[in-house]
Parts: structure tokens; sequence; C-alpha cells
């Protein structure tokens, strides 16, 4: 392809920095950068028409930890390593409410739940018991008094069957993926990033003291320095990093009369998750019954995991109610053997910035600001 010199002057010329990923990540990073160097030349590269990982395709909590999770997590790390990255999650979701704001992204803090059936009674006796010893760290680490509530009196207003027990955490909330998204692309591009869709880069390598992107289909590009935000798929990129991708199924229904339910439901250490929305539900996750075939980068679906699904639905969601499935995908998460990001330099004109742990939403926004501390211009 022979370009042309306007094309080349002002399109392909050598870019401050190219942040590989238009996620929720990539896209905080351009503009955190952009905030520090107003005048640099920063590029947003993505491989999908949209954001191909998880951005775009989460279930939109806006969450730090149900009971479960937590003190799974606690048999894993240490008590200092998970209330900081609870504070993080926390801290993470403001910062991004502040910079979005919340009527744009449609944020609600109708709480969030866990919910138990009778087969998770000793689960459930466990976690009720850990909750005064949880809430008295939690308002040392948050300020926030009685996270953690037992509300099992809740059950039949929310619409819920053959669930037992139910546990509120009153600070969490919900938001509109799809709108988070926008506005943040919005930004990006407002303050001149460029923002490139459909660019899928084969490798990149150090050459001459500024970073050469080789792209599939097309010339190379290069940047003086490069940011990798493409969590679960870090590795295709950058083989050494410790990211796993894991790949979370999704189904919508189509509209509900009269649901019931309104907020946001954790269940099996976090493994299931569902919500309302525009009337509807949402239910995904359920990886946790097929970890090695769902240890992949491969946005497809399986009978498997939508057949689990749609079982949690009809049983304990939407009990004795016909209705249809909408909508169904998948979104790859970028996972490790702790629930710490990446954040660091993997050699010195290119940082990572990937492994969010599922928890992208919530720590996304911290994690770009630590990336670009690591970028001088």
């Amino acid at each position: 392809m022979l370009f042309s010199y306007w094309e080349q002057q002002s399109f392909l010329a050598t870019f401050d920095v190219a942040i590989i990923g238009s996620g929720i990540v990539g896209l905080n990073t351009a503009i955190e950068l952009k905030l520090r160097y107003p005048r640099a030349r920063i590029a947003v590269l993505e491989r999908g028409i949209l954001p191909t990982g998880a951005s775009t395709k989460n279930a939109g909590f806006a969450c730090f930890g149900s009971v479960s999770e937590l003190l799974a997590d606690l048999e894993t790390q240490s008590a200092d390593e998970v209330y900081n990255l609870v504070l993080r999650r926390y801290k993470g979701l403001l910062a991004l409410r502040q910079r979005l704001g919340e009527k744009d992204i449609e944020f609600y803090q109708h709480g969030n739940y866990e919910i138990f059936t009778p087969k998770d009674k000793p689960l459930y006796q466990k976690c009720v018991e850990k909750i005064p010893e949880l809430n008295h760290i939690l308002k040392t680490v948050l300020g926030i008094a009685d996270i953690f509530q037992p509300k099992n009196e809740w059950i039949a207003q929310l619409g819920l069957a053959q669930v037992e027990n139910l546990i509120w955490n009153c600070a969490e909330g919900q938001l509109h993926t799809g709108k988070m998204m926008q506005k943040l692309l919005f930004m990006a591009q407002f303050m001149g990033v460029q923002v490139w869709n459909s660019v899928e880069i084969e490798n990149i390598h150090t050459e001459a003291n500024q970073v050469v992107l080789n792209i599939k289909n097309f010339a190379p590009l290069s940047a003086q320095k490069v940011v990798v935000a493409t969590n679960g798929f870090a590795r295709q990129l950058l083989p050494n990093l410790a990211v796993q991708p894991a790949r979370n199924q999704v189904l919508v229904t189509a509209p509900v009369p009269n649901l019931k339910l309104q907020g946001c439901f954790h269940q099996d250490e976090g493994y299931i998750y569902f919500r309302n929305i525009d009337g509807r539900v949402l239910i995904g996750g359920g990886r946790n019954i097929a970890l090695d075939t769902e240890s992949t980068n491969q946005l497809a679906l399986t009978d498997q995991i939508q057949n689990y699904l749609e079982n949690i639905l009809f049983t304990h969601i939407l009990p004795n109610q016909k209705v249809s499935i909408d909508y169904r995908w998948a979104g790859i998460l970028g996972l490790g053997q702790v629930k710490k990001p990446i954040i660091q330099h993997v050699s010195p004109h290119v940082v990572a910035a990937v492994r969010m742990g599922g928890m992208g939403v919530a720590i996304g926004t911290l994690v770009a600001q630590d990336a670009a501390n690591l970028i001088e211009l």
C-alpha cells in the first residue's frame, strides 16, 4: 500500500505513545496521558471493530467482592493483600464515576446480594459467622459501617425461589457497560487521542530507541512508548507474562413482565452473577464447572455452560416462567494465581497493564493511572 504525504505526516508519523487495546484500561490510560501531556501524539490501537475482550462484554457490576469471594481470597493471599485490593476496587469505582458521571453511565447503587441455596448451607454458615469480622475491617478500610448484612426476609420480594439465605452488600452498585465505554471513547477522542480499530498487531520489538509495531495487512507503525492493555490476550504479544485467559459466558432474557429482581447478585464465590437490566435478566459465569475448557481466549459459546446458566435462571430467578433468551455472548478475562494486576515495564519502552482478575470495571481506572505513571515523555 502506498501512502500519501498527508497520511504519512498526519497519521503514520511516530507516535509518542501507542496503547494496544481500547478497553477500560487502554482508554483510561490514553486520557491520563493526555491530561499530563496535552500535546503528545497518542494512539489507541484495537484489533476488533469494538473492544474485543471484556470491557464491552462484562455484566456492569460495580463491585469489590462478596463475602464468600473475600473468604476464598483470604485462603490464598495475605489479609493485607486482600483488603488493599478491596480498597483499590472501591477507589477505582469512585474514580470511574467521577470521571464519567453517574448519570451518563446509568450508575445505580441498588446494592449487591449473595444468594445461597439449600445445598450452600455450610458455605452460608461460614460466611455469616465471618460477617462481624469483615464489617469491622472494612469499616476501617473503606469508612463504611455494616457493609454486609443477612437479609433472608428479602428473598420473596426479589422473586427468588429455592434460595434459603441472602447476604446484602449495601456499598455496591451497577452501571451500563455500553454507555461507560462510549463515554470513555468520546472523552479520549475529544482530547485528541487517535483510536484505530481493526488493527491486528502481530508482534512488537524495540529498534533504535523506539518500538516497532508490525500490523497484519498494514504498514508497521512506531512509537516512543507502548502500553499493552489487552488483559486476557496479553500473552499473544508478551508471552512471558503470568496472565491466563478465561472465558465467561453470558445470556440476557427477553423483557420479563413485572420483574421483581433489582440489584446485582452473586453465587458460588462470585462464579455465578446475575442482575436486572432494562426489564430483563442478565446471568453469566459458571466457568467453575468447566475450568479446563473455559481457560481459553476463544470467544465462543458452549452448550454445557449455556445450559447450566439457563438451569439457574429458571430454577432460582424466574421459576415457573417461560421467557425466551434474546442475547448470548462470551468475554475474555485475564487471571493469575493472585488477583493483583500486572503493571510494570517489560522493557525500557514497553509497559504492561493487564490481569484485571475479572474486576476491570472496578480497578481499571486506577490501573490506568499507575500505567501512565510509568510513561515519561
